[in-house]
Parts: C-alpha cells; sequence; structure tokens
C-alpha cells in the first residue's frame, strides 16, 4: 500500500510538472512522518522517498537516528513551529529546518550551530494565509528578517516555506502559492551573490493541494496522508 501510495504521489507530481513546462528531476518530495512507525516509513524509504520531516523534535529524537543509520542517502527536516528550548537537538538531527519565522529563533539557531562547527540550512516561513493560527513571518517583512538572519554566520538560508489556507476554494490556494513565489523570487533577485543566502528551494504543498503548489512553483512538497494513509 506505501509502495502504491508514493508511486501516485510521485507520478502526479509528475504530470503537475509537465503541465507546468518543469522537470520533476528539480523537485523534493519530502516525506512527512508525524504519527507513522519508523517500519512503516522504512516502506516509503524503499519506494523511493529520500527526505523525511517531523513536526515535533522529541519525535524526531526517536526516529531519524534509527533511519539514518539504516539509509545513509536519508535527509530529515524539521516542519513544524521549533521552540527555542528544541534548537540544541534540531540542530543534532535536522538536515533542514523549514520553520524558521522569527529572527529570535534564527539566533538560537545560530548560537546552537557555532557550538557545534556547524553551519544549520533553514526555509524562513511566511505566513502569506494571513491565518492567526498559522506560524510564519508577514510576508512584508520578507526582505529585512532574510537581511538580518543573512547576517548570522552559522546559518545557511536555503529558500523559504509556507502554507496555504484551508479551504476548498483552489483560486484562493493557487493566490496563496504564487504570493509566496513571488516573495522567494523577489529575495532571490535582491540577495544574489549573498554567501549565506541561496533561495533555490520553493517549500508548499502537501496532502490536499501539493499539485496545485508544483503548477505555481514549489521546488518541494510536504507529503504525509497521501503516502502514509492505509485505506
Amino acid at each position: 500500500m506505501i509502495k502504491d501510495n508514493v508511486g501516485k504521489v510521485l507520478a502526479d507530481g509528475e504530470n503537475a510538472c509537465r503541465k507546468s513546462g518543469r522537470n520533476f528531476k528539480d523537485m523534493t518530495v519530502v516525506g512527512v512522518t508525524k504519527f507513522v512507525s519508523p517500519q512503516v516509513i522504512q516502506e516509503a524509504i524503499d519506494a523511493g522517498i529520500s527526505h523525511i520531516a517531523e513536526n515535533r523534535v522529541q519525535e524526531a529524537l526517536i526516529k531519524f537516528p534509527l533511519l539514518v543509520g539504516h539509509n545513509g542517502h536519508l535527509k530529515t527536516h524539521m516542519i513544524g513551529h521549533l521552540q527555542t528550548n528544541k534548537v540544541k537537538d534540531a540542530i543534532f538531527i535536522c538536515d533542514l529546518i523549514q520553520s524558521v519565522d522569527t529572527f529570535k529563533l534564527a539566533q538560537e539557531i545560530d548560537k546552537q550551530a557555532a557550538k557545534s562547527e556547524k553551519a544549520m540550512g533553514i526555509l524562513v516561513q511566511f505566513n502569506c494565509a494571513r491565518e492567526e493560527q498559522k506560524s510564519g513571518a508577514a510576508p512584508e517583512d520578507a526582505a529585512t528578517l532574510i537581511d538580518n538572519i543573512s547576517r548570522l554566520e552559522h546559518i545557511r538560508i536555503a529558500g523559504v516555506m509556507g502554507m496555504a489556507p484551508l479551504t476548498q476554494d483552489q483560486g484562493i490556494i493557487r493566490k496563496t502559492f504564487s504570493d509566496l513565489r513571488r516573495i522567494q523570487e523577489g529575495l532571490k533577485a535582491r540577495f544574489a551573490g549573498h554567501p549565506r543566502v541561496d533561495m533555490s528551494i520553493l517549500s508548499m504543498g502537501m496532502s490536499d493541494d501539493y499539485q496545485i503548489a508544483i503548477e505555481e512553483g514549489s521546488t518541494m512538497v510536504r507529503i504525509g496522508r497521501a503516502i502514509f494513509k492505509k485505506e
């Protein structure tokens, strides 16, 4: 079942890339492993998933070392709201922290990364949906926030991340994604050549809307239910 689910996600993603004139080889599919056992996650890895993500550091501490130990190529991500007191552990077990939305959090990541003599990859999360219950920096603060974070020596900004609002209106979903793409494009131009700002990753799209996200320019989708559902 997991193998079939992965196959469908990859096929749907390839179709969405084809519709938008893009190459699926430039896409990254991240399996979101919230509430999923290591044994089931391994099935997804065997089916072709090479990036996994968790919402909570305490869950990642249990799963990531075990899975990376058996799959040396595996890349690990943190996508949930990250508290500053969990940063030290997140740096230890993650290749990329996707949910950085304040300068204060970035400062703590820089501080802990310096202790480990590590340059930590991050994505800056923006709340283009403008929903109060969602994390993310305000879009209008994008340039200032990236400029401030870019001064931190032990952080590498790899791009931006965001989520669509909870709605069935595809027009609203599509606009939210296109707004985030425009933020990424503006930041890429503004910080071109900066040694600590890459902006190559546009992480948007989840199980219900990843095909729309890909059509709107996403380079990384975060898929949980569509991969790990049992029915």
